[in-house]
């Protein structure tokens, strides 16, 4: 597998900016797999690799209930991730400017503590910027899969 994209989601966006962003990078000539959070553990990590994490943000500030498991597990057991390249769209609402994406920042923060590596940065998209997140995540993943890609050359 060359990319798999891990979706933590409530209502289902995190889940068609990923769908769109896998399209995309098919299109693209990469071999991508979707999955859903919610039966994942750390284990899905075990073999390094590399990841897309979508994440929504919930509450106040949480990562989605459907990551629950995934997120305590990278805070609690803190595996080695040194195996592990990732990136992070994390979507939020600016109206919340205290807890603002802090479902994509909770996870990059994870990662990192496990020793991944976050190849470019973050992308927070704002629901009340108006855009459409699925037109934000095609665009981005567009540009950050050349980041990527660089990075993986590097590593070779």
């Amino acid at each position: 597998m060359e990319l798999k994209i891990l979706v933590g989601t409530m209502t289902g966006t995190a889940e068609m900016v990923a769908e769109e962003m896998s399209d995309t990078l098919a299109e693209l000539g990469h071999e991508v797999e979707v999955e859903a959070m919610d039966d994942l553990d750390i284990s899905v990590f075990g073999d390094g690799g590399d990841f897309l994490i979508v994440s929504s943000t919930y509450g106040q500030g949480d990562v989605p209930d459907n990551a629950m498991v995934l997120y305590e597990g990278l805070v609690q057991d803190k595996p080695d991730l040194s195996g592990v390249r990732y990136g992070v769209f994390s979507l939020g609402d600016m109206t919340y400017s205290d807890t603002f994406n802090f479902g994509g920042k909770r996870f990059d923060k994870a990662m990192e503590d496990c020793g991944a590596k976050r190849v470019g940065t973050i992308f927070t998209h704002d629901a009340s910027s108006g855009t459409i997140p699925e037109d934000d995540g095609i665009e981005w993943v567009k540009e950050w899969i050349g980041n990527f890609s660089e990075a993986r050359a590097l590593a070779a």
